[in-house]
């Protein structure tokens, strides 16, 4: 049985000489052809710049070099896996020269080399700030190996350091101008970071599983303080946004960072193990902060218990999963006897957790069923034994988490299994570091962000859809079979995820674009539209017409009334035009009433060429322009033909799909009814970028975004988490929805802060 709390290093470990050439295979095999695949590209892209070119830039310098390079390829490839290979050797034995990176003697450096170096530092700098939580955790893995090859600690071998340095020794003293030096660092930037993610994951998996672990508890690398800033500005942005929840409930949802707390004063380190990270330590953190966090933490555990209780009283719990410790005199369990249950059950089937989860407030039931069945396993007789309050508390909050998740985040089915493998190894982390709950840069909360935004409103429709529903169940499956608490594993597993979330990202950046863009296309062809409308009605309203002008003026004239506003908008010569063609047909129709022959023939040979162009804007060919014409003549030429008063068009119709949406959303579907001025002003000064819950008619809730607000109507543009859109609305109908309790103003930037913040609502409502 496992019961030793994590961040215990694994007292088992493999050769590092062994260790460190595996790394060094890993490396060479995924990196050690890099040179071979810049030349490519970079002799594309001068093709295309060569083709837009005015005539007077050529690009035969550059291709001309790069030809040279082109034919020392085999060599380049050889020279850089020499240089790689040289930097493990040289961290085996950190005083020796090696490759001549370094120790030469000093001399002057030429300009090329200088210019390389300058370019390699930029390079290199821009690398460790991006991978920098990855570097970190090698580093310290690799200092490890050092000590237990009793060696002094060298330079990361695959760092971003050794590898600019591979580069630029192979290039520096090859022909290569500015222009081509650039281009070579770009795309050998491009390569890198297409390539390190899944490097940097693949050897700290490496070495954390030949025991080279690195505790990411207390003592774990410190944050960094861009990171920590950035921290910062995240939950200072809640005190800007309006939130239309009571002020309790808005408080108790804000997410804090507090890091020492004993079990007296909230934490769940039974048997005196609270959690430690330097929290009293951090500057930043005062000790009043300190207090009021854990005053904080201490109300959600007297929440839990009054709803524990409420819930036993009431007969929500079933005696067996109630709270035993007031029914006999029974033992507490420890902490680690219960994680060792938890370890027991965690590499087994979740198909439990998927029936629970299927079922609002069955979790924390199976939880405890299962809990139960593991410690008659073990040889714990449950008559005798009972869950201490901690443990208890660390049930229920992952279970309410879990249902929270699930419930209010759009999660299809095909997710709910990716979830019920997670839920034993949450409670594990749950019984050892009540951080989780509190601390946004816990790995664990970071992992379970990351898996939610793979899944939440995925159906794997496209091909980049199932990749990310394939790569969270296959991580999911990995925390299952590697967590052993060591924090790490989440760390890893978070790092790797979110490399590839970072391209589903920038597809749905796209995706809101087109959706703007699409929006505002839209609303200018609904504007146009409009406008052309009322000057037909206005022409069409002033008197009794023929049927043929009627109809052109309806029909035809609208038509090209719509294409002039929409294309030549700007050009008010051409709109004074086209609504000038209109005036004159209704003149020339009264002309042909007065029987004024000369005068309307002189009109209609004036107008036949304007006529003609806004027949052929409506799709007509010329020979039906003209036979279009033919007809209106003939209309005109009879002085006595029947004159009427015609209906004006009615309203254009709204498109199906934008019926469908405001309908879904809207009650009544038009979003009609008093609204709040106050509340209305609110909601016109949201911005691009800020969250809010809507709910459907339906009752389904979805997080939405502000993409993007028109500027010809003010309206709002809201998309999910797909970037596809939902809703489309003025402020005025956001108050509407406000009002009726459908849109929450406000909602937090992550799905674990946002369950967290639903989980207290929910206590507060059923207490």
């Amino acid at each position: 049985m496992s019961g030793h709390l994590h961040g215990v290093v694994q007292t088992t470990r493999s050769d590092p000489s062994r260790v460190l050439e595996e790394i060094k295979r890993q490396t060479l095999e995924q990196l050690g052809g890099l040179p071979g695949t810049l030349y490519g590209p970079i002799e594309e892209a001068l093709k295309a710049d060569s083709l837009k070119g005015d005539g007077r830039n050529h690009h035969y310098e550059d291709q001309a070099a790069l030809w040279i390079l082109r034919q020392q390829q085999a060599s380049h490839v050889m020279a850089f896996r020499q240089q790689v290979g040289h930097g493990f050797d040289a961290f085996r034995q950190p005083g020796s020269v090696v490759g001549g990176l370094g120790g030469s003697p000093l001399q002057l450096v030429g300009e090329q080399q200088l210019a390389f170096d300058l370019d390699g530092e930029r390079l290199t700098e821009a690398l460790e700030l991006r991978y920098q939580r990855p570097l970190e955790m090698i580093r310290s893995r690799l200092q490890m190996m050092s000590q237990a090859m009793g060696a002094p600690e060298g330079d990361n071998p695959l760092g971003p350091y050794r590898l600019v340095k591979a580069f630029t020794a192979i290039y520096s003293e090859a022909q290569v101008n500015e222009s081509l030096r650039l281009r070579l660092f770009r795309q050998y930037e491009h390569e890198l970071a297409r390539l390190l993610g899944d490097l940097y994951g693949r050897v700290n998996n490496l070495m954390a599983t030949a025991g080279y672990g690195v505790s990411m508890g207390g003592a774990g690398a410190p944050v960094a303080p861009a990171r920590a800033a950035e921290e910062r500005r995240d939950r200072n942005t809640l005190d800007s946004v309006f939130d239309t929840v009571p002020h309790r409930e808005a408080a108790a949802s804000v997410p804090h960072d507090y890091n020492a707390h004993s079990a007296a004063s909230g934490g769940y380190g039974g048997d005196g193990h609270a959690a430690h990270a330097g929290g009293h330590d951090n500057p930043q953190i005062s000790q009043a902060d300190v207090a009021a966090m854990a005053s904080e933490l201490a109300e959600l555990r007297s929440q839990l218990h009054a709803w524990r209780e409420g819930m036993v009283k009431a007969g929500g719990l079933p005696p067996g999963q109630a709270p035993q410790r007031s029914m006999a005199p029974r033992r507490e369990l420890r902490i680690d006897e219960v994680v060792g249950m938890a370890s027991l059950l965690q590499p087994e089937p979740p198909d439990a957790y998927a029936r629970a989860l299927a079922v609002s407030g069955r979790l924390g039931e199976t939880i405890r069923d299962q809990l139960f069945d593991g410690a008659r396993r073990l040889g714990f007789n449950p008559d005798q034994t009972c869950f201490s309050a901690e443990e208890d508390d660390a049930i229920d909050l992952v279970a309410l988490l879990f249902d929270s998740l699930f419930r209010n985040h759009a999660l299809q089915d095909r997710a709910r299994r990716v979830y019920a493998r997670l839920v034993m190894p949450y409670v594990k982390v749950a019984l050892t570091d009540n951080e989780v709950f509190v601390k946004r840069e816990h790995p664990a909360r970071r992992l379970l962000d990351a898996i939610t935004e793979a899944c939440e409103g995925n159906d794997g429709e496209t091909p980049q859809d199932r990749d990310l529903l394939e790569r969270a169940s296959d991580i999911s499956q990995r925390i299952v079979s590697d967590y052993n608490e060591d924090l790490a594993v989440f760390e890893l597993a978070h790092a790797e995820l979110d490399a590839l979330l970072s391209q589903h990202r920038r597809r749905i950046e796209l995706q809101e674009q087109r959706a703007a863009k699409a929006t505002y296309g839209r609303e200018r062809l609904g504007a146009a539209r409009s406008q052309a409308d009322a000057a037909v009605r206005e022409r069409i309203g002033e008197g009794r017409l023929t049927q043929a002008v009627a109809d052109f003026l309806a029909t035809p004239w609208r038509h090209h009334m719509v294409q002039v506003l929409l294309r030549e908008n700007e050009d008010p010569k051409r709109r004074a035009q086209a609504l000038a063609l209109g005036d004159a047909l209704v003149m020339a129709d009264k002309l042909a009433a007065e029987n004024r022959g000369r005068e309307l023939a002189d009109q209609l040979l004036a107008l036949q060429p304007i006529i003609v162009q806004c027949l052929a804007s409506s799709g007509l060919d010329d020979s039906a322009a003209q036979h279009g014409m033919a007809g209106l003549v003939r209309a005109l030429a009879t002085p006595d033909s029947e004159r009427d008063e015609h209906a004006p068009p009615s309203a254009s119709e709204v498109e199906e799909d934008i019926a469908e949406e405001r309908r879904l959303y809207m009650a009544g579907g038009d979003g009609s009814g008093a609204h709040d001025p106050l509340l209305a002003e609110r909601m016109r000064q949201l911005e691009p970028g800020d969250w809010l819950r809507l709910t459907n008619t339906q009752g389904e809730t979805v997080a939405v975004k502000v993409a993007w607000v028109s500027p010809l109507t003010s309206r709002f543009l809201l998309v999910n988490r797909r970037g596809v859109r939902a809703l489309v609305a003025s402020a005025e109908e956001l108050a509407v929805l406000a009002a009726s309790g459908r849109l929450l103003v406000g909602a937090e930037r992550t799905a674990f802060d946002e369950a967290m913040r639903q989980v207290r609502r929910h206590l507060d409502r059923v207490i």
